[in-house]
């Protein structure tokens, strides 16, 4: 069988970082065996379901680049590709299930099912309920009535698998319980529906979070009861909180979108999240085409993780400095918005190129690249108010002026001989560097810090730098 992994996610808001993690492992496992990657969609609970979800999930997807072969907009010969959709399948499979044995109707109602877990309780408070079997061997069924379908499970014996990750894992058969399958609604629970559709759509291999472990005996059990070839299965050590707490909001950003939007790169996503879990040797970049060439489940790690959003940060710094992993044109491409986003309409590419040997590193996000980038697109800097009243000062003015009465007439506007000129300059007025450099700084940026000053000046040009070095000397005046 060829490989077919899959991501299923359940559309009730982001794609969580968690999500993702997971979505690329499979992703890379389909990729580097030459196989298909499946997205499919498990909305069967409608009350958190929405169409907005589905839409923010498949979105975060793509921005990732983990493209999928078969699923929502994609199509394929498997579908429907949402669970809601095929609910005509597991009541079918359910009821075939029932006919069979291996499953049975429950016409428990709440209130029974209430009143033996508070006897259970009350005999000893720490003990879990376990449903007594009432309508396991009986088949004289009310002609009406909602009930469930509960999967027969054996008392003895055990169930065992090989997990990619975590090596033989066995459970005793008597610590399950006739779990329910389908509710009185006609909804699938997770169980069923996750093995008819892993069979249907011939998944040859299930990889998902170690949260789902205790999950996979019993939907061996339906494999077996139904005779069907279950896959393999590969569980995924969990992404925990710095304090080793399940990771949620209260700790970090946890949703895709909010790294985008905090201008990490899609690379710079995946390379943090493929270390949770996956490593290879001492190595911590990769691109995307070693990633794909590397990746296999022996490197896949036992031990769960912790969140560290400043490794993340660094990551992502790593990424956006170094070009094979982001080239110029990818680089300015997703920098554009971010710099629309601060109110500058159409940013010329061009000047971005120009700037981006200047500012590439240093800035560990696109949010930062855009903010250090801001003064070449204005037509006058944003002055920072504390650098303005500390350099912008009546002594300042007379030096601005002269500084651009001095370039003015300089031969060609490249940055080493403008310093050149301006560096013979200072010596001839027996001034000091700081005393004349920090106010044409301010006056051309509007800030104490920026690159080198007549790096600044070479992408400006130079009629905006010295029409901003005599406005600041009026400026300077006035203080």
């Amino acid at each position: 069988m060829s490989v077919r992994v899959r991501f299923a996610p359940s559309p009730s808001g982001y794609l969580h970082i968690g999500g993702a993690r997971t979505a690329l492992f499979n992703w890379l496992w389909a990729r580097r065996q030459g196989g298909q990657f499946v997205v499919r969609v498990e909305d069967t609970d409608q009350d958190r379901s929405s169409v907005e979800s589905v839409r923010a999930i498949l979105d975060a997807l793509r921005w990732l680049g983990l493209d999928w072969d078969e699923g929502p907009e994609a199509g394929g010969d498997h579908g429907p590709y949402f669970q809601s959709e095929r609910r005509q399948r597991y009541r079918e499979i359910a009821d075939r299930m029932v006919e069979e044995g291996t499953a049975y109707r429950c016409y428990a109602t709440k209130e029974q099912l209430d009143a033996a877990r508070a006897e259970v309780k009350a005999r000893d408070p720490k003990a879990q309920f376990v449903y007594p079997g009432w309508w396991r061997d009986r088949r004289d069924w009310p002609k009406d009535g909602p009930y469930v379908i509960r999967f027969k499970s054996p008392r003895e014996g055990t169930t065992d698998f090989r997990d990619l990750v975590f090596g033989r894992v066995g459970t005793p058969n008597s610590q399950l319980q006739d779990f329910v399958m389908m509710r009185s609604d006609g909804f699938p629970l997770y169980n069923l529906a996750c093995v008819v559709d892993d069979h249907d759509m011939q998944m040859s291999l299930v990889a998902r979070g170690r949260d789902h472990i205790g999950n996979t005996p019993l939907q061996l059990l339906i494999y077996r009861a139904l005779g069907w070839e279950p896959p393999s299965f590969a569980h995924l050590p969990m992404m925990l909180s710095p304090k080793g707490e399940k990771l949620s909001k209260r700790h970090a950003a946890v949703g895709v979108q909010d790294y985008r939007e905090r201008g990490y790169t899609p690379l710079g996503v995946l390379n943090y999240l493929v270390r949770f879990g996956w490593s290879y040797g001492d190595r911590e970049i990769f691109s995307r085409e070693e990633l794909m060439e590397l990746f296999d489940w022996e490197r896949v790690s036992k031990s769960d993780g912790k969140f560290d959003e400043k490794k993340f940060l660094d990551v992502n710094f790593e990424h956006l400095k170094q070009e094979r992993l982001t080239d110029d044109e990818t680089y300015i491409s997703r920098l554009v918005p971010f710099l629309e986003a601060r109110g500058l309409e159409s940013p010329s590419p061009d000047v971005i190129g120009q700037a981006l040997p200047h500012i590439r590193e240093r800035a560990r996000t696109l949010v930062e690249a855009a903010e250090a980038m801001d003064y070449f697109f204005r037509e006058q800097p944003v002055l920072d108010d504390k650098a303005k009243s500390k350099f912008l000062r009546p002594e300042a003015a007379p030096r601005l002026r002269a500084v651009a009465d001095l370039l003015e007439s300089a031969p060609e506007w490249v940055a080493a001989p403008l310093e050149e000129r301006f560096r013979q300059w200072i010596e001839a007025e027996q001034l000091k560097m700081k005393d004349v450099a920090q106010p044409a700084r301010v006056a051309l940026t509007g800030r104490t810090a920026s690159p080198p000053l007549f790096d600044v000046m070479a992408v400006l040009g130079k009629n905006a730098s010295l029409a901003r070095l005599r406005g600041a000397a009026r400026l300077a005046e006035d203080a």
